[in-house]
């Protein structure tokens, strides 16, 4: 694939994993070509292997501070934690005998590898010994009076030198004056991962009994790791065989990776080639960077407190966005951040900030901006000047307000938004930069009026389809000076406007430029409900209903129908409503409900009738009122709303279909090109990621924002073979989805995406 401008990465995601120090792949790379023996072989090639190894250990020592106990190279930090607990908990286990119920403690900030490998060999070690987190204040520092109460009975703590998401750095001489004065006895391990190349480390010094450390966070090869096991600790090898380690760990030791390791602790002991910036340095790259984002995205919100952190982590938030959109953004710019812990992507919020006390919304969009201290001031500059042309990008989706940029994406037609499951719809006739809002929702209440402010756009109206019970509406805060003087219902819609008759119906509209939005009174899942149809306003004036854009509410959900078991409920009136609508709408008009759960978008009378049989039966007459009221009853007896969850607004089913459709990988995809005529490359990202780069000859983007829209738009034209592309493949796969249920018939997507495709 052709990139339409070549970005340079800019790698800011240190913490996940580093780069291989060049010197230090040198050193693994000859390891292997020259000096490749095993290190327990006797002859000469052993020999030197063997000496390498021990160069690595000592130098290991130094490093941490040890200058007794044991350095057991380890595959990484995982086995470490692992030998580090097996150890702690066999001993703990034969020598405990209070006659209280014993409990193991760890930060609540830890690393998942910490308390998942707590419950398993609690567990396995037959133990079941109570697992309890220790509470953090909001700069991530440990209670230190929780510890006081709760160590005497602890046969293990577990703590961190350094969060990996936040960078807080804890002052283990505080933590190791209230767990001794309060249990002397107990097994304490520290994770160290974060700390090495970072903190001054003197663990000779203190009474840690387990340190795991990993190569791959400080630019040595993944696969390489080491231990510390205070002298007298107790010890049980968590891998057994041949004897290797002095019998501690057995297997083979990875010499490339000792080679590559041996580099590091080099520049750590100021022996190498001076690589690595000094604390100084990096505090002041640090307020560099953060400056940058401040000056690009002025409400930012970080979420660690620098003076308790090291100076390599940022984690920030920025209000309005989610951590998917600043990620994805940043991604398209080529700059590597993360969402929180790269060992938990798919968490949608940060457990480390939940358990700091952080609102929600800063723990769902935090980014981590992490890099490592062979950094320099050219990329320190680089990246600062690649996060000001981030912020310039937004103004391409009008996400920020940047007027001095020509080239804004502009709206014309839908757009939709959503915040959970719940749906908010612009439509822009740009013609006469008319506009109105649908289902307005707090949350997206500054995006959209910066979108209207950026576009120069006039709202007509802003209107609910009927009283929400899972969210309040946002609509008094998006009206201008002229709205908020019109008379209006409780839903928005205006006391004064027009009408038109279609086929014997009195239908209420107002003018949205050359379209009408017609309202339909639909009650059932509320009393109040309607539903909201756009059309050509001349068409509409003739006398002819082509509804190109249904806004129906909770009426039909995507593979269900809304609930009507609220009190301003009413089942037999939905039966109603359900025959009003599909009288007036062709089977392909598309319908826009308030809800999507399933991340489908749209949906039609015709796809909802194949795979919901209950909605069948009553478009088609085939079921009576009486009895769509009990079948109605009971979908709804499968809702169950839980506290502090999203209220659904209807029955998930699983009705829901997978739709074949093409995946092609880069090889594959030339020769589908070649092979396809009149095929339509799409790139579905937003417009601010297409803005900063893409394919030349995916030369048309339809956002997943506007997918509604140009579904609409192509309709009538099912037959265009399409090829969709992402960043990673999984949004054009989510479109490629919707697109087939709604009956496109040559539809590909592009797997893995730019990502793979570069």
């Amino acid at each position: 694939m052709t990139e339409q401008q070549q970005l340079s990465q800019i790698y800011l995601d240190a913490n996940a994993t580093t780069p291989v120090l060049p010197a230090a792949a040198q050193a693994a790379l000859a390891t292997m070509q020259t000096q490749f023996g095993n290190p327990s072989s006797s002859h000469i090639t052993g020999l030197q292997a063997k000496q390498i190894m021990e160069q690595t250990r000592s130098k290991a020592r130094k490093v941490i501070g040890a200058s007794s106990g044991q350095v057991i190279f380890t595959s990484g930090a995982t086995e470490g934690i692992q030998t580090a607990i097996l150890s702690a908990l066999y001993q703990a286990k034969q020598s405990y005998n209070s006659n209280k119920k014993p409990c193991i403690l760890y930060g609540a900030t830890e690393h998942k590898a910490v308390p998942e490998s707590l419950k398993h060999w609690n567990h396995i070690l037959d133990i079941h010994s109570e697992i309890k987190a220790i509470p953090v204040d909001k700069d991530g520092m440990l209670d230190l009076d929780f510890i006081a109460k709760e160590v005497s009975n602890a046969l293990m703590i577990c703590t961190m030198a350094v969060n990996n998401e936040t960078g807080a750095e804890q002052d283990l001489s505080k933590l190791e004056t209230v767990i001794r004065s309060n249990n002397p006895n107990t097994y304490w391990m520290v994770d160290c991962v974060q700390a090495l190349g970072k903190v001054e480390l003197k663990i000779a010094n203190t009474s840690i009994d387990y340190a795991p450390f990993s190569g791959h966070k400080l630019y040595a090869m993944k696969g390489i790791g080491f231990v510390y096991i205070r002298e007298k600790a107790p010890f049980t090898p968590f891998i057994a065989g041949g004897g290797q380690e002095s019998g501690l760990r057995s297997g083979t030791e990875n010499l490339p990776g000792l080679a590559s390791l041996n580099v590091i602790f080099d520049e750590l002991i100021g022996q190498g080639r001076g690589v690595f910036a000094t604390k100084e340095t990096l505090c002041d790259y640090r307020d560099q960077i953060a400056k940058a984002l401040t000056t690009a995205f002025p409400t930012i919100v970080f979420n660690n407190n620098f003076a308790c952190s090291v100076p390599t982590t940022l984690n920030f938030a920025i209000p309005g966005f989610s951590a998917k959109e600043i990620l994805d953004l940043f991604d398209a710019a080529n700059i590597r951040v993360s969402s929180g812990s790269a060992c938990s992507s798919k968490v949608t919020g940060s457990f480390v900030l939940d358990a700091m006390g952080l609102p929600q919304t800063q723990s769902e969009a935090a980014i981590r901006l992490s890099f490592g201290p062979a950094a320099t001031q050219a990329e320190i500059d680089a990246a600062c000047e690649r996060i000001a042309y981030c912020a310039r990008a937004l103004g391409h989706s009008c996400l920020v307000n940047m007027n001095d940029l020509d080239n804004k994406s502009k709206l014309d037609g839908l757009v939709q938004f959503k915040v959970g499951g719940s749906c908010c719809w612009l439509f822009v006739d740009s013609e006469s930069k008319e506009a109105v809002i649908i289902e307005p929702l707090a949350e997206l209440t500054q995006r959209l009026l910066t979108v209207l402010e950026c576009q120069g756009l006039k709202l007509r109206a802003v209107i609910d389809t009927h009283g929400h019970a899972d969210h309040a509406s946002a609509r008094t805060q998006l009206l201008n000076d002229e709205l908020k003087t019109q008379k209006t219902d409780h839903l928005g819609w205006p006391a004064q406007c027009n009408v038109v008759t279609v086929d014997m119906l009195t239908l209420p509209f107002i003018d949205v430029g050359k379209f009408a939005l017609v309202k339909i009174a639909t009650p059932g899942h509320t009393q109040d409900s309607i539903s909201l149809a756009l059309c050509h306003k001349a068409e509409l004036k003739a006398g002819k209903f082509n509804s190109l854009y249904t806004f129906c509410g909770d009426l039909i959900l995507m593979g269900t129908l809304g609930r009507t078991n609220f009190e301003s409920s009413d089942a037999s009136q939905m039966y109603q409503s359900l025959q009003l609508l599909s009288g007036l709408l062709e089977q392909d008009s598309l319908l826009c409900p308030s809800h999507d759960y399933n991340n489908e978008f749209v949906t039609t009378l015709n796809a909802e009738t194949q795979r919901n049989q209950l909605l069948a039966d009553v478009v088609s007459v085939r079921i009576p009122v009486a009895d769509f009221m009990k079948k109605k009853a009971k979908l709804d007896s499968h809702i169950h709303d839980q506290a502090n969850q999203e209220i659904m607004c209807g029955a998930l089913t699983s009705c829901s279909q997978n739709h074949s459709f093409l995946e092609l990988n880069n090889d594959a995809l030339q020769a589908h090109l070649d092979d396809t005529k009149d095929v339509q490359l799409i790139d579905i990202r937003e417009p601010h990621e297409y803005a900063l780069n893409h394919a030349q000859q995916f030369d048309k983007n339809v956002p997943l924002t506007r997918l509604a829209n140009f579904i609409g738009l192509q309709r009538l034209n099912k037959n265009q073979p399409l090829v969709l592309v992402c960043r990673s493949g999984s949004r054009s796969s989510v479109a490629a989805q919707t697109l087939v249920r709604l009956g496109f018939e040559h539809v590909a997507h592009l797997k893995g995406g730019y990502a793979l495709a570069q």
